[in-house]
């Protein structure tokens, strides 16, 4: 999977599109992840499976099976389409309520720096 552009999408201070390699590489791996976590199945044409589905879940009844099955699908997800970028340590999915929370842990394959991204779905953030 390779881009030219950010996600979201953006300018930089010339009106021109922003180059993802322009910052440090953290942002653009943040960006991936993001960019996996937050595509739909179905929601790119040449790639009809990318995606993790996540943006379905404040839909769905929370219960410890959703949760579990989430973080299942988030792992598979981000290792299938980011196994070039990076290597998933931990995915904690954790439903309190009507809130679902979504915590990535991965490192880059070229260092040994720890990344950690948290997502937070439903009321009461």
């Amino acid at each position: 999977m390779s881009t030219n552009v950010n996600f979201p999408f953006q300018f930089d201070g010339r009106g021109r599109t922003l180059d993802p390699n322009a910052g440090p590489q953290q942002n653009y791996l943040r960006q991936l992840v993001e960019q996996v976590l937050f595509t739909s199945p179905g929601e790119r044409v040449n790639l009809p499976d990318f995606g993790s589905g996540l943006l379905q879940l404040p839909f769905a009844p929370n219960s410890l099976e959703l949760t579990a099955a989430t973080q299942f699908n988030v792992q598979a997800s981000l290792q299938k389409w980011l196994s070039n970028y990076i290597r998933v340590l931990s995915v904690e999915c954790i439903a309190q309520e009507a809130r679902l929370t979504v915590t990535v842990t991965y490192s880059p394959l070229n260092t040994d720096v720890t990344e950690i991204q948290t997502f937070v779905y439903g009321g009461g953030q």
